[in-house]
């Protein structure tokens, strides 16, 4: 049903898991664990799913929160579960023990943080124009306001469409460039002529790098090329199909250790 990370894992004031698509009560193209609120799947299904998620991370379900993703440079503080509509971002940071961050991808990078020993959490969720415009910097900067210190934080990306699965055109690669020279490292020669191979969780890592944080791990699992394990943006654009499920990664702080 999930995949923890043994960099976090190894915290017991930390509980997190990397939702596969396996064990939720979803069915056809979203079997079945779908977790994503803004697909068209039987929204009472959804909420079954995502109270399945949040009883394995021991939280209530309306403690399992998760924002309305627009691939922005946008982190929010969470200090409570949303009323009403969530808040349009891409980032999470709590201090609060019995809150769940929970980020929703099917390709991007969804990224976990802790600073563990200042029970400082966050969660982002991290496609290209998201990472290239600064969300990775910007969840650092809302954990750093809560107490946290870069040094001091993990972060582990989890499933993530892989380098060998996503293919972009010569513009992707020439504006991608054109941001940062450095950028050239992220890309291959594809079989396509014109086209290229991107490495995003590559360039996810680096930024974080870059940005200064204690630990950054990858999980290595491409969501594209697993489709029994996870659902997957491009894969379903590939064959057409209407819409696709969305995992969910999440992370929170036990009370009791607190």
């Amino acid at each position: 049903m999930y995949v923890e990370a043994p960099e976090l894992a190894t915290y017991p004031n930390i509980r997190h898991a990397f939702f596969t698509r396996e064990g939720g009560v979803s069915e056809g193209i979203y079997a079945s664990l779908n977790g994503g609120l803004g697909s068209s799947d039987d929204p009472e299904k959804v909420r079954e799913n995502r109270r399945r998620m949040a009883a394995e991370l021991e939280v209530a379900p309306e403690a399992l929160v998760s924002v309305h993703q627009v691939h922005s440079a946008d982190a929010v503080i969470v200090e409570k579960p949303w009323e009403g509509q969530r808040p349009k971002a891409d980032g999470m940071a709590t201090a609060v023990p019995g809150i769940a961050l929970g980020i929703t991808t099917a390709d991007c990078g969804p990224v976990l943080f802790a600073d563990p020993h200042v029970g400082i959490i966050g969660a982002a969720h991290a496609g290209w124009r998201g990472a290239s415009s600064g969300i990775l910097e910007a969840t650092l900067e809302a954990m750093e306001q809560l107490g946290a210190r870069r040094d001091k934080i993990v972060a582990v990306l989890g499933p993530t469409i892989g380098p060998d699965a996503y293919e972009v055109g010569g513009e992707f690669r020439a504006n991608f460039i054109a941001l940062d020279s450095g950028n050239e490292d992220f890309f291959r020669p594809s079989a396509r002529e014109g086209h290229a191979m991107f490495d995003l969780p590559a360039y996810i890592g680096r930024r974080l790098e870059r940005a200064g944080i204690g630990e950054f791990a990858n999980l290595g699992l491409c969501t594209y090329s697993h489709e029994d394990q996870f659902f997957s943006y491009r894969r379903t654009t590939h064959r057409g199909e209407p819409d696709y499920g969305r995992l969910i990664s999440a992370i929170t702080l036990i009370p009791s250790y607190l």
